[in-house]
């Protein structure tokens, strides 16, 4: 449904104060123009710069004295009956107690005349004692018809100025479409502007343009990031288990599985050793099923600022599901939410946050696939390993023979070297209760050894450095073999 018939809802359902939180003030005011003219309601607007004008005017002059905070709700205040009063970033205002007492009384003049006051904001929050009386509302995403129409609208008028070439397929728009998914209506156009800004050419090759515009936009947001995968499943050594359990769900988001009674996949737990290679199941996944991988981690939802932090969570997951299918990947999940299972010090927050998020998991209808990985198994709150959370619970152990000659031939392709020049079988051997990540980083120690001594790299290199430097399976032995211990029969092995 349109965000102005949900704003009408709620004013006619009797909400006389509704707090807005966006960036995008223009898309607001739009749509509470929009709201106004259907409920045939005047509509006056104030802000800081310009004081109080009216808002379904173009270029209309604001009224004399009605600038600062109190003198603009003070006019609010003596509007007629029904009028819609919006006012843009007044929340730091209100930290002044004169301000504060000024908005209550407008508040209860514009309910006694059945008006209502909105405020579009796009940092802080509510002061405690408004709070309570305010009625919030989110500005939608737009959805794929209204992006569309959106890349034409946005053509047209670059095309009306100055000439364009447009060469994109059917295709190719689909494409654009899907990956503009999840972005605001004025990302949306900006990404279109860049797109046509150098060759003033749009085409297929765009949708390049268009994915590297939208990383940088989410990761400047800094919730959530996109990541790089694999092209092909044989660059990920082993995981044998997870790759057949993916590709037996491979069509599960089809149309058909919904109709033969399927429901849609709905997320893997990671558990296991350290560098042992969840990340790269996490990939695995992104790559068998061809979805963007998002990666978020949670330690960047967290803020100093009471509510800010539950109010990050739902706007990263809000944003997840405007860009399904998705794979949502949540990063060493125990650390963030660790004080969910126990009397945290931070006044609740943890336990808040990770109900919020269990909550979304288990009632979200999109097609968003969440990876959860953890190292600490002690560390994460019982609720996450209750059985229907998760479609699964791998375990990701250390690699064995065949995925450590796999692992050791991946990597020594990926530094353009050959692996037949190679004693695979003695590596292997040598390699025994390494990780992944520990075979990468032998591999790198014996190249800058090369490097350093102006040879190649060879077979016995790669052999010192094994031997030279213990694995983390020495190391914490006794940690290590508690994992495997825990997992027997509670998790199904990745390999």
């Amino acid at each position: 449904m349109q965000d102005y018939l949900e704003i009408a809802k709620l004013i006619n359902g009797g909400h006389k104060f509704i707090f807005i939180d966006t960036h995008e003030e223009r898309d607001a005011l739009d749509i509470l123009a929009q709201t106004a003219l259907e409920l045939k309601r005047s509509m006056l607007v104030w802000s800081l710069g310009y004081g109080v004008r009216d808002g379904l005017v173009a270029e209309s002059q604001a009224y004399e004295n009605t600038d600062q905070p109190a003198l603009g709700l003070c006019h609010f205040a003596m509007q007629g009956a029904g009028s819609i009063c919006v006012a843009l970033d007044i929340v730091s205002h209100l930290d002044d107690k004169l301000n504060l007492r000024i908005m209550r009384d407008t508040l209860t003049k514009l309910g006694k005349a059945d008006g209502v006051l909105i405020i579009v904001e796009s940092a802080g929050n509510l002061p405690a004692v408004l709070e309570s009386y305010a009625a919030k509302y989110d500005i939608s995403l737009p959805k794929e018809e209204e992006l569309e129409a959106i890349v034409r609208q946005t053509l047209r008028e670059i095309h009306s100025s100055s000439p364009i070439g447009i060469g994109i397929t059917r295709r190719g728009m689909d494409a654009v479409i899907r990956n503009l998914k999840g972005l605001t209506r004025r990302q949306a156009k900006l990404l279109v502007c860049d797109c046509i800004a150098e060759d003033r050419l749009f085409d297929d090759q765009d949708i390049n343009t268009v994915i590297s515009g939208k990383r940088k936009m989410l990761q400047g947001e800094g919730l959530l990031e996109f990541v790089q995968t694999p092209l092909d499943l044989d660059e990920i050594g082993g995981m044998n288990n997870l790759k057949k359990w993916l590709k037996q769900r491979s069509a599960a988001f089809s149309d058909k599985a919904c109709e033969y009674g399927l429901d849609v996949p709905r997320g893997v737990l990671m558990l296991g050793v350290q560098g042992a290679g969840k990340s790269l199941c996490a990939k695995a996944v992104s790559t068998a099923w061809r979805q963007p991988l998002l990666r978020l981690d949670p330690s960047v939802l967290y803020n100093s600022y009471i509510g800010q932090s539950e109010k990050n969570l739902r706007k990263a997951l809000k944003q997840t599901e405007f860009m399904a299918p998705v794979i949502l990947w949540i990063d060493e999940i125990e650390k963030a939410f660790a004080g969910a299972s126990s009397q945290s010090s931070d006044g609740g927050l943890s336990r808040r946050m990770f109900g919020s998020l269990l909550t979304w998991m288990q009632e979200h209808k999109t097609p968003v696939f969440v990876i959860a990985t953890a190292n600490d198994i002690e560390a994460l709150p019982p609720e996450l390993l209750r059985k229907g959370r998760f479609d699964e619970i791998f375990f990701v152990g250390l690699p064995k023979e065949q995925a450590r000659g796999m692992i050791f031939e991946i990597h020594l392709k990926k530094r353009k070297r050959d692996p037949k020049d190679f004693d695979i079988d003695l590596l292997v051997k040598k390699s025994n209760g390494f990780s992944g990540a520990e075979i990468e980083q032998a591999i790198l120690s014996a190249l800058h050894k090369a490097f350093a001594h102006k040879s190649d790299i060879t077979t016995e290199m790669i052999v010192e450095v094994l031997q030279t430097s213990p694995p983390l399976s020495v190391t914490m032995r006794e940690k290590i073999d508690y994992l495997y211990e825990w997992a027997e029969g509670r998790c199904v092995p990745a390999d």
